[in-house]
């Protein structure tokens, strides 16, 4: 392809890079570093470029850092858990189809540099294509800005599903809770619905935590299994504490 052609290409990137940027808030130093996160190797290939101009490098970095923002987000948020359960969250979290979530959610799919073959494949709705260049990106902005300007993306981007329970089923606190009561002989665990609200498309469930017995812990869900990790969540804190 001509020379032409990449410097359009590459000039709608940076106009729609910008808008991105200003829509989420974020300034930004050196461009080329985006243009480099953004660029999949059959773009590369396609004008033949140098072949280290491609995204795979930020990749590299981006989930390094990922992960450490990641980490202190969990440390932080889960004083009460122990590392193999802050393992799994982190795992979660950091997943394929979590990043995919992520980056779709801002629209950063929509300016991924793509070869005219892997476009025309369907390269630009690819999970794994998607979820290697939002890494890259978070490495780009890392060496452009540094570990608080990821913190505060992150902040916007990443954290928001975390806390509204997008990603559920991160930590099995029924399991945790169970696992808890049995090693400190504290009886049977029961759960049960004690009420439901709302229009059928937006139910609300509360579930409650039987202990021998006795009703230990509350929780409110959009589906009855939401509710009893809730529960079981609230249940599982309180029993810790009184360790």
């Amino acid at each position: 392809m001509s020379k032409q052609k990449k410097d359009d290409i590459i000039h709608h990137f940076r106009l729609n890079f910008e808008a991105k940027m200003k829509a989420l808030g974020f300034s930004y130093n050196n461009i080329d570093l985006y243009q480099q996160a953004f660029s999949h190797s059959s773009f590369i290939n396609d004008f033949n470029m140098n072949r280290l101009d491609h995204n795979e490098r930020l990749e590299f970095l981006g989930d390094a850092v990922l992960e450490l923002t990641v980490s202190r987000y969990l440390f932080d948020k889960h004083p009460d858990l122990p590392e193999g359960n802050l393992t799994k969250m982190r795992a979660t979290i950091v997943c394929e189809p979590s990043l995919v979530i992520f980056a779709n959610k801002i629209g950063l799919n929509e300016i991924i540099l793509l070869g005219k073959g892997e476009e025309k494949t369907g390269g630009r709705t690819r999970p794994s294509l998607i979820s290697d260049a939002f890494e890259a990106f978070i490495g780009a902005l890392y060496l452009d800005q540094g570990l608080d300007i990821v913190w505060q993306f992150a902040e916007k981007v990443i954290f928001p599903h975390v806390e509204h329970d997008e990603l559920l089923g991160v930590v099995d606190f029924k399991t945790q809770f169970q696992e808890l009561v049995h090693q400190q002989n504290k009886g049977d665990v029961t759960y049960k619905l004690i009420n439901e609200e709302g229009p059928a498309h937006h139910r609300l469930f509360t579930s409650e935590v039987i202990l021998e017995g006795h009703a230990v812990a509350s929780g409110k869900g959009k589906t009855k299994k939401e509710s009893e990790q809730k529960a079981a969540e609230q249940a599982y804190k309180q029993l810790k504490n009184l360790l």
